[in-house]
């Protein structure tokens, strides 16, 4: 007997007992006609994409790869899989079955994060943002929280609305988001990595605007956002390394040795690229070592420089794909909670991928965030893969006779 979200989410009671399996995966309304192929094959493309820039940035860095040049290779692969798989399990599941198991998810992320702040928390250029685990495996518990914050103010904000007792959500009910929200965002911050507050306030921000709430909340937010700067600078609440790095973004030729060394490699490497780029595996930056993290926060580097402008700007493109096409599921979903979920994830994307880009051109701060699908990093990987699992499952759970 079918269960009900087999039911819900694969749409397989339509089907007759003797219908082969191949008539059962191209009918209208089965799960793979139904998914959006241009987003899915544009992330796989990125994540094989970023496997060519890990593999040529740590191929010759023996002190990274212990001796093994496929190491690093090996292990982005093996991530991108485990990330499909979590979005195939996202798909499976459905938006709306996790919708009812949100508080337990929410509870979950905070308490990693939390456990990053005990001892078993672990220091990574500079961060205290990793959780150490047996086997010498590291989590990054903040990646999470991005995910669990798009559900957790959804979940509250569309509550009502989708219900029908509402236009939009009441002031009473965006306070309740926020108070959320602040839960996370405070463990972070005082880790501190300043970097997943960012994305976080962006995702609070665009989850904000898809919901349609007032507008002075919107204001407010950004004005709080303003004043909360402000007092982090006065209050020295930053760590010696974060002022560094911000004095750096400033002004690159305050200390071209030190704190200003990566940004100015940065732009040496893409520099050097020009159109077409010195080559796959041949860029004098990449192999000579000189750019530091390159095949995690400064993936970017390997592409400007060995795969020139028009390699780069594929990489621009396609990540321009990906939001188009949660613009598109966000905009035709049927309800508020779906509207809401995707609006996040985009404001994710779209915030992270021009930090990243824009700290290796110089005109963002260094704030160490991965570039989505292509840096090497496991928890990064699987996360966004999740948020493609719930964009997917958006879309194959809107109504059938929804604009395509």
């Amino acid at each position: 007997m079918t269960t009900p979200l087999l039911s819900r989410t694969f749409s397989v009671r339509r089907y007759g007992p003797d219908q082969s399996v191949w008539g059962r995966l191209t009918a209208r309304d089965s799960v793979v006609r139904r998914l959006d192929w241009i987003l899915l094959v544009s992330c796989l493309v990125l994540s094989l994409l970023g496997s060519l820039l890990v593999y040529s940035a740590t191929r010759n860095r023996t002190e990274l790869n212990k001796g093994d040049q496929y190491l690093f290779l090996v292990h982005h692969l093996l991530n991108t899989a485990i990330g499909i798989g979590l979005a195939a399990g996202t798909i499976w599941l459905g938006h709306r079955t996790l919708r009812g198991a949100v508080p337990f998810l929410f509870a979950g992320a905070v308490l990693l994060a939390v456990l990053v702040l005990t001892p078993l928390g672990a220091t990574i250029n500079g961060s205290r943002s990793w959780l150490a685990i047996p086997g010498g495996f590291s989590l990054q518990p903040a990646e999470f929280t991005k995910i669990t914050i798009t559900l957790g103010m959804a979940m509250i904000l569309a509550a009502r609305v989708d219900a029908g007792d509402r236009p939009h959500p009441d002031h009473r009910t965006v306070l309740q988001a926020l108070g959320l929200a602040a839960i996370p965002v405070g463990v972070i911050l005082l880790m501190p990595d300043l970097g997943s507050v960012m994305v976080l306030g962006a995702v609070i921000l665009g989850v904000l605007l898809a919901s349609g709430c007032s507008n002075r909340w919107i204001l407010g937010l950004l004005g709080t956002g303003v004043v909360g700067c402000l007092a982090v600078w006065q209050l020295g609440l930053l760590d010696e390394y974060q002022i560094a790095r911000f004095a750096a973004f400033a002004n690159p030729s305050l200390d071209p040795a030190g704190v200003g060394y990566n940004t100015n490699q940065a732009r040496i490497a893409i520099g050097g690229g020009g159109l077409t780029g010195s080559g796959l595996f041949h860029g004098s930056q990449t192999t000579g070592q000189f750019v530091p993290e390159q095949q995690t926060d400064f993936i970017f580097t390997v592409a400007g420089e060995e795969l020139g402008f028009l390699g780069a700007g594929l990489i621009i493109f396609l990540l321009g794909v990906v939001l188009w096409r949660a613009c598109r599921i966000a905009r035709e979903t049927g309800e508020l909670y779906g509207t809401i979920v995707a609006a996040g994830i985009i404001a994710w994307f779209a915030f992270q991928a021009f930090e990243n880009i824009g700290m290796t051109l110089g005109i963002m701060p260094v704030t160490g965030l991965p570039l989505p699908f292509v840096s090497y990093g496991g928890t990064s990987m699987f996360a966004v893969w999740i948020a493609i699992g719930l964009l997917q499952s958006i879309r194959v759970q809107r109504p059938v006779s929804a604009s395509r």
